[in-house]
Formats: structure tokens, C-alpha cells, sequence
């Protein structure tokens, strides 16, 4: 049983944006099961909401931000590392302002009021996203690099190359999400000293100074340089010290690789679902990180489409052969259209169907170029259908026959040619009733799904000659 956590009670934090300077008031409650995690506007007339989905990131620059319609919110991913690494799935934020408040510049002040009120753990209705494949992602745009291996949990790993008269390789690991309140969350995010003034002039950063932020001497200053930084931060006591300026020493010898690792975790969270899966990650960052949650989504979409996919193993023995089916169906050649079934439950069954060239209807059906007809798909789907209800009403003294009342949502996907092997999967949707059977039905070619639609027939006692 997988579980998730729940907020006891509202959760109330202000602070100055970022990038805007600007007090913020946020107030973080729980939401209903499977609601995720929303941001509210409540600045705005309407208020807008805005859920925390890969789909709405808008901009990357310097923090990830989120925007539907006209509404944005920024510098939300410390925030999200939070309540990621906390398993808090489902609550509502409700924000005055554009920006999540930069507190210390980490998730630290988040965890530790999330642990002041208590959390509660419930099991969660939300299935997780299993990397069952290698693969690698380079970003282009910003050279970031990306190794994701299958695990049964989630481990980052983050990769920083800073040249050696600054600080140098640094990594850092989090083995598991567990560990994250003792030795990431209190990791503080950074700045490259050549980036603080041109930040400045651009008018960002405008709540950004050395208490919420670490900066990297990337450059050599003179005492004049020195004294104008100090100037410009509001920080006339500011020292240099192991190449950084801050108003406190580094939390961890390797700060940035931990922050870098944070980043990732918030911006992993707009997947929506837990994922098992190693990631490794080289020089990371928002934009790229935001590329890699758009294709950890869209793999599990897939997934979660594939997932009920039947397997056929030609080399198995049938649970019902050709023969077999014959006692059930009143079809025969050239119409009958299930050649054996190879999974049967009190809910479902699963044939197959050999599309070969001699089929009769090749003869007239796009000669030249044979095309397995879409009703008869839906034909060899409704027989699979109707072996399923049949087994649970034959005696073996009676004979019963199905009938097709109606087909609802049918979609046809890919052509079926010959030398296609077609499986063929029905499912009950509901139980059956007065002899009215209800069923999905999906044909696949391979991983393929090729066509679908929802079957409705009528079960009736066959009248004796």
C-alpha cells in the first residue's frame, strides 16, 4: 500500500519575492483526495488558479513559473521540493502575489513548518510513474545531461562543473526521498558573482541579497570592486571566504550540487505522481529539467495507455482453441473470427485473430492494397465478447447466442493488414443484467493499439429448429 501525507492544519508564511521584492502572504491547506496541488491567486479579480502540471510551465528564467491564462506564479519549484520529498500530494496555495516567498533561498523554512503542524499519512489514490527502460536526454539549448535508469524508488544524483579557481566538480546524491529534510532542504540557491549585476540592471533579483542566496566569485575584485558589491548588496560587512560571498558560511561544503538536486526534485513534482527511477543529472537546470518532467509525462501517458495491453506468446498452449470455440459460437468459416483465446476471467477474456491473405473479403476490399475492414474488427471483438458471456450461461443442455444492439466510441487508430496478428481484449463494464452485456473492447497489432469502442449486446436462449 502506497502512502501520502496530509497537512493537520493551514500552514501560514510570508516573505519577499525574488525576483520582485514584493511581500507575499501564502497559506497552504490540504485539498480533496487526487485535487493535486494548486496555486491560487487571490490578488486577482477573479482569483485564478493555476495547477502545478509540466503543461503550464510558461518560463524557465531563473526559477520555473507556471501561467494559465493571463495568471502567472513564479519560483515555485522550493516549494514543490517540499512537498515532494514530503509525499504532500493534494493542497491548495493561496498566494497575494506573483512569487512563492525566497525565504532563505532554500526548502528549509517550508519543511519545518510542514513538520510543525504534524502530517498525517493516508493511502493515496494516485498511481506512480515505474521507469522501466534506460535512456538518456541531452537539452540542446542548454547542454544539461540526463542518464535515467530503472529503481524501485527515486534517486537523484547531481553533477556541477565549476572551473578550478572557483569550486571546482561537485556532486551530490539523494539515495532516497527520506533524506531529504537532513541533507538537501537546507541547500541554498546561487548565483555566479559576473551574473549579479547584469540581474540587477534587468531589474530581477530585486529581493535577492546574501542572506537568501549564495554567490560564486567567478571573477577576481579589486577592493574597489569588493567595496561597490558591498554597496549594492546592502551588506557593507559582506567577507569573501572560499570563494563565495554569503552571510553565513556554506550548510554543506557542496551547497550548489545539493541546491542543483532540489531544483530537480521541484521541477520533477509537475509530473504529477510519484517516479521510480535513478536520475543523473550533469550541470541541470530549470529549462532542462522542465524538458525532462515534459518526457518523464508524456512516457508515462504511454505507459498508462500500454498498461492494460495484453501479451501474446504464440508458443503457449490456448485456453481455448478453434475447435473449442466452436461449441460456444454458431460462426463458421468464412465469418467466424476469433482462431483461439488465450486469457479468460469472470471480467474479461482475450482473444486472437490471424489476418492472413486469403481472407475472402481481400478479394473486393481495397484489392491491391488489403485492408482489414474496421466493422469486422469490431466484428472479431464482439465474438471474443460473446465467448465470455456465453461460458458463464452454457450448461451444456442449452445454446445461447449474442447479438449486437449497439457500438458506442468506436475509434479506429492504425490499419490491419495481412500477416497482422490481432489480439483482441474485452472487458465487462458493468455487470451483466437481464441478458444485457456491456463491454470496452481494444484490438492490438503488437504494442499497437489499432482499434477500440464500447460493445453493448444482448444475450438470447437460442429457439430450437
Amino acid at each position: 500500500m502506497k502512502l501520502k501525507s496530509i497537512i493537520r492544519q493551514p500552514i501560514k508564511i510570508s516573505g519577499v519575492g525574488l525576483h520582485s521584492g514584493v511581500m507575499v502572504n501564502m497559506t497552504i491547506t490540504q485539498g480533496e483526495d487526487g485535487s493535486g496541488i494548486k496555486f491560487i491567486r487571490s490578488d486577482l479579480s477573479p482569483q485564478a488558479v493555476i495547477a502545478a502540471d509540466v503543461a503550464n510551465v510558461s518560463t524557465t528564467s531563473r526559477g520555473t513559473t507556471l501561467k494559465v491564462g493571463e495568471a502567472t506564479i513564479s519560483t515555485i519549484e522550493h516549494l514543490m521540493a517540499a512537498l515532494n520529498a514530503l509525499q504532500i500530494e493534494d493542497v491548495t496555495v493561496l498566494v497575494d502575489g506573483p512569487e512563492i516567498p525566497i525565504l532563505d533561498g532554500s526548502s528549509g523554512i517550508f519543511v519545518e513548518k510542514m513538520l510543525e503542524v504534524g502530517l498525517d499519512q493516508v493511502e493515496t489514490s494516485k498511481d506512480e510513474y515505474v521507469v522501466t527502460e534506460a535512456f538518456n536526454f541531452t537539452d540542446p539549448d542548454t547542454g544539461s545531461e540526463y542518464a535515467v535508469y530503472p529503481s524501485d524508488h527515486l534517486e537523484l544524483n547531481t553533477i556541477l562543473h565549476f572551473s578550478e579557481d572557483t569550486m571546482g566538480d561537485m556532486i551530490a546524491i539523494l539515495k532516497d526521498k527520506n533524506d531529504f529534510v537532513k541533507d538537501i532542504a537546507a541547500a541554498r540557491t546561487f548565483v555566479f558573482l559576473s551574473e549579479v549585476e547584469p540581474l540587477f540592471d534587468a531589474g530581477l533579483i530585486k529581493g535577492g541579497d546574501i542572506d537568501n542566496a549564495v554567490v560564486i566569485v567567478d571573477k577576481k575584485l579589486s577592493e574597489e570592486e569588493v567595496a561597490h558589491l558591498r554597496v549594492k548588496l546592502g551588506k557593507p560587512n559582506a567577507s569573501i571566504d572560499d570563494g563565495v560571498i554569503s552571510s553565513t558560511p556554506l550548510r554543506f561544503r557542496n551547497e550548489p550540487a545539493r541546491h542543483k538536486l532540489l531544483d530537480l526534485l521541484g521541477d520533477l513534482a509537475l509530473v504529477g505522481r510519484d517516479i521510480k527511477a535513478k536520475i543523473v543529472a550533469t550541470r541541470p537546470g530549470h529549462t532542462s529539467n522542465v524538458a525532462l518532467a515534459k518526457i518523464l509525462k508524456a512516457k508515462y501517458q504511454e505507459h498508462k495507455k500500454n498498461a492494460g495491453r495484453p501479451m501474446y506468446d504464440p508458443m503457449a498452449e490456448p485456453v481455448m482453441n478453434s475447435e473449442q470455440i466452436k461449441n460456444y459460437l454458431p460462426h463458421r468459416y468464412p465469418f467466424l473470427m476469433v482462431d483461439k483465446v488465450i486469457e479468460i476471467s469472470p471480467t474479461h477474456i482475450v482473444g486472437v485473430k490471424n489476418v492472413t491473405f486469403n481472407e475472402n473479403f481481400f478479394l473486393g476490399h481495397f484489392p491491391g492494397n488489403p485492408i482489414f475492414p474496421g466493422v469486422l474488427q469490431m466484428e472479431a471483438l464482439a465474438q471474443t465478447g460473446g465467448i465470455l458471456a456465453l461460458t458463464t450461461l452454457s450448461d451444456g443442455e442449452e445454446k445461447w447466442d449474442t447479438y449486437f444492439l449497439k457500438m458506442d466510441n468506436v475509434k479506429f487508430k492504425a490499419k490491419v493488414v495481412p500477416g497482422d496478428t490481432l489480439i483482441l481484449k474485452m472487458e465487462l463494464m458493468s455487470p451483466i443484467r437481464r441478458g444485457i452485456i456491456q463491454m470496452m473492447g481494444t484490438a492490438y497489432v503488437g504494442n499497437k493499439l489499432v482499434s477500440e469502442g464500447e460493445l453493448t449486446a444482448q444475450i438470447v436462449k437460442r429457439q430450437n429448429d
